[in-house]
């Protein structure tokens, strides 16, 4: 062949290419597959009949010509594909089209291992267009989970909320599209949707994979795990009735990896820990300032004063589990530990806060506020043993331990009001009524009156401990050694104490208090102080010996004394009342005397 021929067969050769190309870019695929047929066949036969053995450059050009256009419709495969979603309309011809360019190359190219061509790999090879479509789908689908808006946190603090939403509302489209007009372009055997949905999962799940191993706070968190969990197989998304039922969902993968999973569980729950602190540490700012600053008396319901700090704490604890249950059992079971552990924290601290308070300020909220706060912890015990069936042992412990705490400074700032005015039972200046009979029960009543209001048993038991002390130090007061008081004084004494006795027994019984057996003591005291007779004095002995059996030898011997009785007369009446004292019949845990200390020195005359 001379040089001019030469010449002329490679010009056309490259008219031939460059006119193939052209009916590639003009989507005209089967005439290009054709033509590049006929240029592969032809190569191959001329290698056959060793047409190339003067000029195996031009056979290696021919080949890599015959290649590079396969590629170019490999290209325009994939082109096809990802427009096919990117185009607002869909060419059903040109789906179709390139449907029959796969079929006629896999029947022109069968699947073998060697190339039909021994002189070269690049003829005669399988060029697996269909694996290149399936390709094309994944990487169509990643850039249609990526193509959803996304704004930063900056710009919207719900931005992920936000983006997760444009994600399935875009991509629900996309299926839709997909079942009602891709999926007639294709015969049955390519599982055109099943093959979509398979893409589409895997993008969404590289793609919250990513998302997941960045900085999310709280809400984020929660946010992905709820849609991971509600939303992804919904009706909101695949679970579309429009989808049905050619979107099927039964056979994916799982969106996050269990480790995905798990960490993501994990950073929940270590983030609500801080918010769950932070919901406690505003309900206490607000107790602060909101009641005890601004002396707001506590919320009374059904006769029981009530604070709202218990019910804020089982809502808050209810919201919280009611979402992460919305997540997953195990969630669920996680944030209710959190929230009992946190609870347990915050318990003290409060204790703290409210006794430093308290301390410092003599207001008169504090025993309505005490007695609120012991009352609607217990509702809390027993809600949270009700509706989320917790193990209390542990918060029990912490608030019996509260409960004894505030008792304590409820008894110490009632004993620092009452004592002053103790202290002045059988001084000149109380005999002589400067004062009112009932200012000590007056003092008493702005910390007793508050206890009718307290949940029983402890509202009773600590109403009857007041009862008690006030009976106990009053008598403490008379029996201290005083000096000689003549009758007409032991008569004015007697009185007034009989008259302090009943208001003292009236007060505490019409604040509920069930102690009726302490009622007697001081009006026994007074019968005797008051006795004109001395021969009667052992019968109102006896009677304060029978009503209290645990009453020693001292505290008569001091009683007696009071009375102005001298030490024979004194010995002979314990004498005979000793055996009216043993015989005593009433029950365990009512003592008195036995509490109350006897001067070394039981008279000065």
């Amino acid at each position: 062949m001379g040089a001019d021929t030469a010449s002329a067969v490679m010009c056309s050769a490259v008219l031939q290419v460059m006119e193939i190309n052209e009916l590639i870019q003009k989507r005209q695929l089967l005439e290009a597959f054709a033509s590049i047929r006929l240029m592969e066949d032809e190569t191959i036969s001329e290698w056959d009949a060793e047409k190339y053995n003067d000029n195996p450059q031009e056979f290696v050009r021919k080949c890599k010509d015959v290649d590079l256009l396969y590629n170019s419709i490999t290209n325009a495969i994939q082109s096809i594909v990802e427009g096919t979603l990117e185009d607002p309309t869909l060419e059903h011809t040109l789906l179709t089209s390139m449907v029959t360019l796969i079929a006629r190359e896999e029947a022109a190219h069968p699947n073998t291992d060697s190339a039909a061509c021994p002189g070269s790999d690049l003829l005669g090879r399988p060029r697996k267009w269909r694996e290149q479509w399936r390709e094309a789908i994944n990487e169509s689908a990643r850039k249609r989970v990526l193509k959803a808006p996304m704004a930063s946190r900056e710009e919207a603090t719900s931005w992920l909320d936000l983006h997760l939403h444009f994600l399935q509302e875009h991509l629900r489209e996309d299926l839709l599209k997909i079942k009602l007009s891709v999926k007639k372009c294709y015969p049955e055997e390519y599982l055109v949707c099943d093959t979509y949905v398979e893409a589409f999962h895997n993008a969404i799940a590289s793609h919250l994979q990513e998302l997941s191993q960045g900085p999310l706070d709280f809400h984020e968190l929660y946010t992905l795990l709820d849609w991971v969990a509600n939303t992804y197989h919904s009706e909101l998304f695949l679970g579309h009735p429009d989808l049905k039922p050619e979107v099927k969902t039964e056979n994916l993968s799982l969106l996050l990896t269990p480790a995905d999973w798990d960490k993501l569980n994990d950073d929940y729950i270590a983030s609500a820990k801080g918010k769950i602190k932070s919901y406690f540490g505003n309900i206490l700012r607000l107790e602060v300032t909101e009641k005890w600053e601004k002396e707001v008396h506590s919320e009374e319901n059904e006769n029981l004063y009530h604070a709202s700090l218990a019910f804020d704490i089982q809502t808050i604890i209810g919201q919280h589990m009611k979402l992460s249950g919305a997540i997953s059992r195990g969630l669920e079971t996680k944030m209710l530990e959190l929230c009992v552990a946190e609870l347990l924290e915050f318990i003290p601290r409060f204790e703290q806060e409210f006794t430093a308070w308290s301390t410092a300020q003599d207001s008169p909220i504090f025993v309505p506020h005490l007695v609120a706060y012991i009352n609607s912890f217990q509702d809390l015990v027993s809600g949270l043993e009700t509706a989320f069936k917790v193990n209390t042992e542990e918060l029990q412990k912490i608030l019996a331990a509260l409960t004894r705490n505030f008792t304590n400074i409820f008894l110490t700032k009632l004993r620092t009001k009452a004592q002053p005015l103790l202290k002045k039972i059988l001084t000149k200046n109380w005999i002589l009524a400067t004062e009112g009979p009932d200012s000590l029960t007056s003092a008493v009543s702005q910390f007793s009156e508050h206890l009718q209001h307290m949940r029983e048993p402890l509202g009773q038991e600590l109403l009857q401990e007041v009862h008690k002390y006030v009976v106990k130090e009053y008598i403490t007061q008379v029996i201290k050694p005083r000096w000689k008081m003549n009758r007409e004084t032991r008569q004015q004494v007697s009185r007034k104490m009989s008259l302090e006795a009943a208001i003292i027994h009236d007060t505490f019984i019409d604040q509920g208090s069930g102690a009726n057996w302490l009622s007697p003591a001081i009006d026994h005291i007074a019968n005797i102080i008051g006795e004109k007779k001395k021969d009667k004095i052992k019968a109102h002995v006896k009677e304060l010996c029978r009503d209290y059996p645990d009453i020693r030898k001292e505290h008569i011997l001091a009683i007696l004394a009071l009375r102005g009785l001298g030490r024979a007369r004194r010995a002979a009446i314990f004498r005979q009342v000793h055996h009216a004292r043993e015989s005593s019949d009433r029950g365990e845990g009512s003592t008195l005397f036995a509490e109350i200390d006897v001067p070394v020195i039981i008279s000065c005359f």
